[in-house]
């Protein structure tokens, strides 16, 4: 854009950079040229010349009683102090004169001072001379989030840690582009212990967000207590774990009292954020159906669910069941003061409500003719007691379906067309559709990813993503709350695997519903150059945070049979963002910052290992070292983070080895559709003997009407076998399969095959051995399926582990 270099100009001589420039500046510039390591990029910076120096022990003082100052000047020193090793004190006020070698109010380096001319709760002003810097608000958050800019200029330079820091000068007047900017924690399938939801809370404010959605309720758990209906905890929060065959493992789960909620609450609102609770109904109530089956469609008490996806089990909106409801409600909002109420509503498949007879006479009562209006009816039955209680109800797009109650707003998750329709009806709606916005998807196809959904949301996507969809009326535009991300924990079980999710996608998030509008296109390198500072802050204070964009991915030049019969080895090395310096070496040491750059593919003798990592332009390490070995029997190797789902193009997971697994691998690539995995180019040519590690794994899917897309495959043996053939892909191909067919695919070429044992009495884990059949049509580099033929009622099983003998020589 034409304004770029000149808007970098006036960031480096002084002059004024509006939301117009700052548009181009922020997002269209060269990585280079960024200004200033602030994540979000805030509304307007005006930038001088010089610095403020703070040194360790230097006071903020804040306005006298005024308590919202005091709190955002203690966040303040709280934050530095864990970044950097800055001491500041934050115990002084700018009415008492001297305090903690202060002198005066005015010769503290750091003010606070309200300023009720600043429109906008969240808005600040933040002004920084040679002789001190003032944070201007006219509310709490507003002190909050000028506090955290601030944050990030005492702590973009970690050279001086510890001693003293210096800030440019500057003035920054900023405020949000949304109102709600969240990240929806999900301790329903696995619960979090609270220790883990307040440090997501520390970290979520340092880039101003401020919505936790707090997921407190589905078939698989039940985590809020309800004083009045003791059951739900003491038996809707607690399941067994799905069979894998043999002995049944111990029960997992756990609740929150409503004292610890109360805690979390304040503590969030200490920080700007307000916690959203969700009660999710009619659908995902399995917890609540176990816990008390008289608020169950027809009468049967299931267990509390160890299934991820869609069960049958509804709540009953009869009298009964909407007083039930209302109690519960009446307990929430005690604990719970924000706006918004969640009261979910999606995935709810009506079967239940369809094959009951009370349920069928109450919708003729009520001149009501299918069941998708009866949850509107539902919906707006529970959005007008809240009204009464000074609340207001969201739920997620489904409840658009029977028609969108009066009282009700939207979360759109399928998709952006349920906040275009919501909205241009004149309610209030919040973006956060799939796969965007979903921050269990996995991050990239490096090996060593954690479990989750197979399709890849990369941070680059997360943050080239717009809350604004087209089809919305300029004049409905006003009804765009805002945005949020979302983390379901299918295959988040521990708090490393939820900061390894959430972080650092959520800065890309932060900036999309923090910034102004985006009018060019946006310039991700240069995002990147002003969040690196901010990973490093997360990582100071021991979080986990994925280096899935900047881990170093390695590319074979040749085919792996060139590679077995060559004399030295070619191999390409990238990261996904593209951005920083990939460094390396081939002793098997770790690299530095000062070991040799990665220019371009890289030749190397059989038996060298490459270890790479990236790093950013100043040295910092961004990525893990990651290796890639060219020894023989490691090419004749292949493992479950390189096979693939077949058929080809499957919607499949990433699965741990059980439903509950707390380590981060072993994982599987697997449709659950079919038991099928491929290695594509395996080198059969140098192949006399294949040995197959395989692993039984739960089938633990709530399938509900997709039931029929299962496959289930013809098997000669009591418990089924495993089919090991080749050419399967271009079978697969031609026969476009669709629907259930016998195995092997027609056309492919069975290697191998083997009886699988009884699941109730054999290991989880086992090994398959065979000598290949000399069959010369094979070509090298084939395609190679591994096909289960196992009943649906057996667990699932996947291969873990491939390894090729060679032929003798």
């Amino acid at each position: 854009m034409g304004t770029t270099a000149k808007g970098y100009r006036q960031l480096r001589t002084g002059g004024v950079v509006t939301a117009s420039i700052l548009a181009a500046l922020a997002f269209s510039a060269p990585a280079q040229a960024a200004p200033l390591a602030l994540t979000p990029w805030p509304a307007s910076v005006e930038q001088g010349s010089g610095k403020l120096q703070v040194a360790s022990g230097s006071v903020i003082a804040v306005p006298a009683g005024d308590a919202d100052a005091a709190e955002a000047a203690r966040l303040l020193a709280d934050h530095v102090k864990r970044a950097s090793g800055l001491v500041l004190d934050a115990g002084s006020s700018a009415g008492s004169g001297a305090g903690s070698g202060a002198g005066s109010s005015g010769a503290a380096p750091i003010r606070f001072e309200r300023d009720a001319a600043i429109s906008g709760a969240e808005a600040y002003r933040l002004t920084v001379t040679s002789g001190g810097a003032v944070i201007s608000a006219s509310g709490k958050s507003g002190f909050i989030y000028g506090a955290m800019t601030l944050l990030q200029l005492l702590t973009a330079d970690a050279g001086s840690a510890g001693r003293s820091a210096s800030v440019p000068v500057l003035t920054i007047q900023d405020s949000p582009r949304f109102s709600w900017r969240g990240v929806m924690v999900d301790p329903s399938r696995h619960f979090q212990p609270m220790e883990s939801v307040y440090a997501i809370v520390d970290r979520m404010v340092e880039v101003k967000l401020n919505t936790l959605h707090f997921h407190l309720s589905d078939d698989q758990g039940w985590r809020f207590e309800v004083k009045r209906y003791p059951e739900l905890t003491r038996i809707g929060a607690w399941r067994l774990p799905p069979d894998t065959g043999g002995a049944i493992g111990p029960r997992s789960g756990g609740f929150y009292t409503q004292e610890q909620l109360k805690a979390l609450v304040a503590y969030a609102a200490e920080r700007g954020i307000t916690v959203v609770p969700e009660i999710d109904l009619p659908g995902h109530a399995q917890a609540l159906v176990a816990s008390y089956p008289e608020v169950g469609v027809l009468g049967d008490r299931p267990a509390v669910s160890h299934d991820w996806g869609v069960n049958p089990w509804l709540f009953n909106p009869n009298d009964a069941g909407m007083t039930f409801v209302r109690n519960v409600l009446d307990e929430l909002m005690e604990v719970f003061p924000s706006q918004f109420i969640h009261i979910g509503g999606d995935e709810a498949v009506k079967d239940q409500w369809e094959r009951s007879p009370e349920v069928q006479s109450q919708m003729r009562k009520l001149g009501i003719k299918t069941e998708n209006e009866m949850q509107s009816w539902m919906i707006d039955r529970f959005g007008e007691y809240l009204a009464q209680h000074g609340r207001r109800l969201i739920g997620w797009d489904e409840i658009l379906e029977g028609g969108l109650p009066a009282s009700a707003s939207v979360m759109s998750w399928r998709g952006e067309q349920g906040a275009v329709d919501a909205a241009n009806a004149g309610h209030d709606v919040v973006l956060t559709p799939a796969p965007n916005l979903y921050l269990d998807n996995l991050e990239s196809t490096l090996p060593d990813e954690a479990p989750g959904r197979i399709s890849i949301q990369t941070m680059e996507a997360v943050y080239r993503y717009d809350p604004m969809p087209k089809g919305i009326d300029a004049a409905k535009a006003k009804h765009v709350l805002g945005v949020q991300g979302n983390a379901w924990s299918e295959y988040i079980v521990t708090p490393w695997q939820l900061q390894h999710k959430l972080f650092p996608r959520v800065g890309a998030l932060a900036e999309t519903a923090w910034s102004p509008v985006v009018t060019g296109e946006k310039d991700y390198p240069g995002f990147l150059a002003r969040l690196t500072p901010q990973i490093q802050r997360w990582k100071q204070g021991g979080f986990e945070v994925s280096d899935s964009a900047f881990g170093v991915a390695f590319t074979p030049t040749q085919t792996r049979a060139a590679q077995l019969d060559a004399k030295s080895i070619g191999v390409a090395l990238a990261n996904q963002a593209s951005y920083g310096k990939i460094r390396y070496t081939l002793d098997g040491k770790a690299p530095a910052a000062k070991s040799p750059a990665y220019a371009k593919a890289l030749v190397v003798k059989p038996g060298t290992v490459v270890t790479a990592a990236s790093f950013a332009p100043d040295g910092t390490q961004l990525s893990a070292p990651r290796r890639y070995d060219t020894a023989r029997e490691t090419l004749l190797t292949s493992t479950a983070s390189t096979l693939v789902a077949c058929p080809r193009g499957a919607q499949g997971l990433r699965v741990p080895l059980t439903a509950d697994a707390t380590a981060n691998g072993p994982a599987y690539n697997v449709n659950i559709f079919d038991t099928c995995q491929a290695d594509d180019h395996a080198p059969l040519a140098h192949a006399k003997t294949i040995t197959v590690s395989v692993a039984r794994l739960p089938r633990n899917y709530g399938l509900a009407h997709e039931a029929s897309a299962l496959i289930e495959h013809f098997a000669v043996t009591t418990h089924g076998e495993l089919v090991i053939s080749a050419g399967c892909r271009a079978a697969e191909k031609a026969a476009n399969r669709k629907q259930k067919e016998h195995a092997p695919m027609p056309g492919a070429t069975v290697l191998a095959t083997f009886a699988l044992p009884d699941p109730d009495a054999s290991p989880q884990q086992y090994t398959f051995t065979a000598n290949l059949p000399d069959r010369p049509e094979l070509k090298d580099e084939a395609d190679v399926c591994f096909q289960f033929t196992s009943p649906l009622s057996d667990p699932f099983y996947a291969v873990e582990k491939v390894v090729y003998g060679e032929k003798a020589k």
